[in-house]
């Protein structure tokens, strides 16, 4: 090996202008960690929101069931007292007719 090899390989790089000591390691973990976390943080706000998102559909698609149960239930009650109105002036109509003829 010649002197450059062996220098370079004891220092890991550094005739290169590379440093590879503890330090320049420690600053590497800390970017990695500080990415890591960014991109860790970026995907929980994306997750909340898209939950938020989730929930309010649902809020909304209850409330939309919710108003068209009610409309049905209010139709068929009108249908009903309708129906019972025609029934309760058909048999009076008749009874008014069997007490004028008889």
């Amino acid at each position: 090996m010649t002197d450059a090899a062996s220098a370079a390989s004891s220092t890991g790089g550094a005739c290169w202008g590379i440093e590879s000591g503890p330090g320049m390691r420690m600053r590497q973990s800390i970017n990695q960690l500080e990415r890591a976390f960014v991109e860790e943080t970026q995907v929980d706000r994306a997750r909340r929101e898209a939950l938020r998102r989730q929930a309010t559909l649902r809020s909304r698609q209850r409330q939309i069931e919710k108003v068209h149960k009610r409309g049905t239930m209010r139709f068929v009650l009108l249908v009903l007292i309708l129906i019972a109105t025609a029934v309760i002036v058909t048999v009076a109509m008749f009874q008014t007719l069997y007490y004028v003829m008889g």
